[in-house]
């Protein structure tokens, strides 16, 4: 299996550092791409990643580098075929390219694998937020029968202490054994790194106004204003990190899925799952939760007509009436929130 290490020095944020923008009103009808260009602040709440810090203390990229190991050795799995890279890859922008993921003994899994890029903006983690961090959500998967199925904590330890390299980083990062937690503590602090800055949206929110084209302009404008995207896709990350219903109709043979009810047994949640993050969705076809819009064009079609019929749909979503160029409009800004990719190099 293809290992790899980082490239240039870890990426690593602070806990907390993004915090959830609350969307000023949308602006007044009439805004143009010259009169955009113009705006101290850009509508919406939407704006550059924050700067990163740069770590410089050897304990620190120790557990990157530990943590990066963890992610991609599939001796975490039951049978030894799985990782956390087989649902999210490097080479799909860290999903996997597929609308259902493939799961333990190929199982197909019930919801979409979401990129981790920028994970570390978010809090709540999973399609119905049941993690309540990275850290946590790191060895859901590990233990889940359904995925990489290794059943006690005792395995997960003895398969890890089979090696003695893991054995002595464990001992060298930790202070001892490793154990399901310090696992997860690793694992996250290799996905703290896996951050997207520099898009062409980032340096246009910067103050580069050529960044944009007109017609992302336009898009941008759409955006926050009659497309109402950004009534959940707000904030540096592009999410409001809540849980909306959006009418999305379950595939015939598709066992139902309540979404964040199932971990809150609130009515009001019934068929809700939290709004991912936008950047980078250019590269992480397919869509929603269950995967089933294969297009950028596809969502704002959905989107354009109200959403789905599916019942408990939220009151923010309804028809827009784009124009066939404003649908072309709001997908080219869509494409300007891919950032500049993690680089990841083959270990020696």
């Amino acid at each position: 299996m293809r290992r790899f290490i980082l490239a240039a020095a870890a990426i690593v944020f602070a806990a907390g550092a993004m915090k959830t923008i609350p969307a000023p009103p949308a602006p007044a009808g009439g805004l143009t791409p010259t009169a955009l260009d113009r705006l101290g602040r850009l509508p919406g709440g939407l704006a550059a990643l924050p700067p990163p810090s740069f770590p410089t203390t050897p304990a620190r990229l120790a557990k990157v580098r530990l943590g990066h190991d963890l992610f991609f050795d599939t001796r975490l799995s039951i049978d030894q075929s799985l990782s956390c890279a087989t649902c999210h890859s490097p080479q799909h922008a860290f999903a996997d390219g597929r609308r259902l993921p493939a799961g333990f003994r190929g199982k197909t899994l019930r919801r979409h694998s979401p990129t981790v890029l920028n994970a570390a903006y978010t809090v709540a983690q999973f399609w119905d937020g049941r993690a309540s961090g990275i850290e946590a959500q790191a060895t859901m998967p590990i233990m889940s029968n359904d995925e990489m199925n290794m059943g006690t904590e005792d395995l997960v330890v003895s398969r890890l202490e089979e090696d003695a390299r893991y054995a002595a980083q464990f001992r060298q990062i930790y202070g001892g054994r490793p154990n399901l937690k310090l696992i997860g503590d690793a694992i996250a602090a290799f996905e703290q790194t896996l951050v997207t800055p520099d898009s062409p949206f980032d340096r246009y929110a910067r103050g580069e106004r050529t960044a944009l084209h007109d017609q992302q302009k336009r898009g941008l404008i759409l955006f926050v204003g009659k497309a109402a995207c950004s009534q959940c896709h707000t904030g540096p990350n592009f999410t409001d990190g809540a849980f909306h219903n959006l009418g999305v109709d379950p595939a015939p043979d598709a066992p139902r899925d309540e979404g964040r009810y199932e971990v809150t047994k609130n009515p009001a949640d019934r068929g809700a799952f939290k709004t991912p993050t936008l950047r980078n969705v250019a590269l992480t076809a397919p869509y929603f939760h269950d995967g089933s819009l294969s297009t950028l064009e596809e969502v704002v079609d959905f989107y354009n007509r109200g959403g789905g019929a599916h019942p408990g749909k939220s009151d923010r979503i309804f028809q827009l009436e784009l124009t066939v160029d404003e649908k072309q409009d709001l997908v080219a800004f869509l494409r300007s929130l891919t950032g500049t990719l993690p680089q990841l190099a083959e270990k020696q």
